[in-house]
């Protein structure tokens, strides 16, 4: 019976974590990774917790636990990353971790022993490949996915009139961070204990930034602080190995930056073997072969981290080894890896018809994210433990999820108003200071 209850609990925690900003679709796998993860009482936890950011005085209110075990628990949960903890405006918010970017990074990226990195490295593998966490994630074309590519420095045409802004800069993005930390990419970490890792890629390159973000993995042991200028070395070390960079998926305070391999990265790994190029969101640019410069040599197809580049038969002698560059401008990112190997010029990035537009902040792309996760019901009716919340979880989250009303919030017309409106509720409920992160 105590293994029933048990089970229960951890199907409990499951659900939790499926209603955050990542879908995790339950199976086995998942239940034997929150059971290596969770103790009961973690999972108790968390289960009380609300599903948004949340000041320690709500969750005494909420969660019942007296302040002091509270804090104890949080603490030890938070060292681990099963709940995230940041300090805004000198005062700490906590929520659960989700899937990504949560429970897998901060496990894979533990610098303070108490995991066993093998063990964890085979289940979230076989989660990955097993369950349909790509399908549930990436198969409703979603819009607005949790990183977008950064186009490397001198891929973009300079023949063309192109205004690159500066939060398509990596460097720039680093010169406004004020903060910056390195730790252990968790994806090539992983790839390593399975036995899968290709590259010859630097373990020690996933890249925290702006002082909220940084305070929080310094802080844990996830990752170690660093200069400015170490963080743009690092940015160049990428440039000559043709690593992808990919930054979180906003305008504004930029959290995050990873410095992809086709081989180890399980977001590339979601474009190349499941197929959803909508797992990163484009740059504003595409990659383009000029002809009559190309050789031939077949280095940009070798290079391309996501295969976006085939090769198709052309009469020329140029050709008749390697066959011509074709881009597969359905898949191509725009990250300009292809052109940093091209020693003829011929491989640029050119601007796409019209300009992508990522969210303004983390704030927005979590809204934009949850409402196409179908999840926003659980953000705006957060308490697990109050049955009007629950019946407005139901009601809303029923409505939300009709493809009419998501579409007319997702759209060009309405989408500004409609953050706008979740800023205000925010601000209402005294989460002002989440809604300009």
């Amino acid at each position: 019976m105590g293994h029933l209850v048990g089970k229960d609990l951890y199907r409990r925690l499951g659900k939790k974590i499926d209603g955050l900003t990542i879908r995790a679709p339950w199976n086995e796998t998942f239940y034997a990774i929150l059971k290596e993860l969770y103790s009961e009482e973690d999972a108790e936890l968390v289960v009380k917790m609300p599903y948004s950011l949340s000041t320690l005085e709500r969750l005494e209110r909420v969660t019942r636990i007296p302040r002091a075990k509270l804090e104890q628990q949080l603490a030890d949960v938070c060292e681990r990353g099963l709940v995230i903890d940041i300090c805004l405006q000198d005062r700490y918010y906590y929520m659960p971790s989700p899937m990504a970017i949560g429970i897998f990074e901060y496990t894979m990226m533990r610098t303070r022993g108490g995991v066993d990195y093998k063990k964890m490295a085979k289940l979230f593998n076989e989660y990955l490949r097993e369950s349909p966490f790509y399908d549930v994630n990436a198969s409703g074309g979603d819009r607005v996915a949790l990183m977008r590519a950064l186009p490397h420095d001198g891929s973009v045409a300079a023949d063309e009139y192109v205004e690159v802004l500066d939060y398509e800069k990596a460097s720039a993005v680093v010169e406004q961070a004020g903060r910056c930390s390195l730790g252990i990419c968790s994806c090539r970490h992983e790839k390593e204990h399975v036995g899968e890792r290709l590259c010859k890629a630097p373990l020690d390159n996933c890249s925290t930034l702006g002082p909220v973000a940084v305070d929080f993995m310094v802080r844990h042991g996830f990752a170690r602080e660093v200069s400015k200028t170490e963080m743009l070395e690092n940015i160049a070390r990428s440039r000559e190995l043709g690593l992808m960079i990919n930054a979180d998926n906003v305008q504004r305070n930029v959290t995050f930056m990873c410095h992809c391999c086709g081989c180890c990265c399980n977001v590339l790994l979601g474009i190349t073997q499941h197929g959803y190029p909508n797992m990163v969101m484009t740059s504003s640019y595409v990659a383009r072969s000029d002809r009559e410069r190309c050789k031939g040599c077949g280095v940009c197809s070798k290079r391309c981290p996501i295969q976006a580049i085939p090769r198709v038969p052309d009469p020329d002698p140029r050709f008749r080894k390697h066959g011509r560059p074709a881009v597969d401008e359905s898949f191509c990112v725009g990250c300009g890896v292809c052109t940093v190997k091209c020693t003829s010029g011929a491989m640029k990035l050119h601007p796409r018809k019209q300009r992508v537009i990522h969210p303004e902040n983390t704030f927005a792309r979590v809204i934009l994210q949850c409402l196409e996760k179908e999840t926003l019901q659980n953000q705006l009716f957060d308490d697990p433990g109050s049955k009007t919340h629950a019946f407005m979880r139901g009601v809303v989250g029923g409505f939300l999820r009709l493809s009419r009303v998501k579409q007319a919030l997702m759209s060009d017309r309405l989408r500004s108003r409609f953050l706008r409106a979740m800023m205000a509720g925010a601000a209402r409920r005294g989460n002002q200071p989440v809604t300009e992160m």
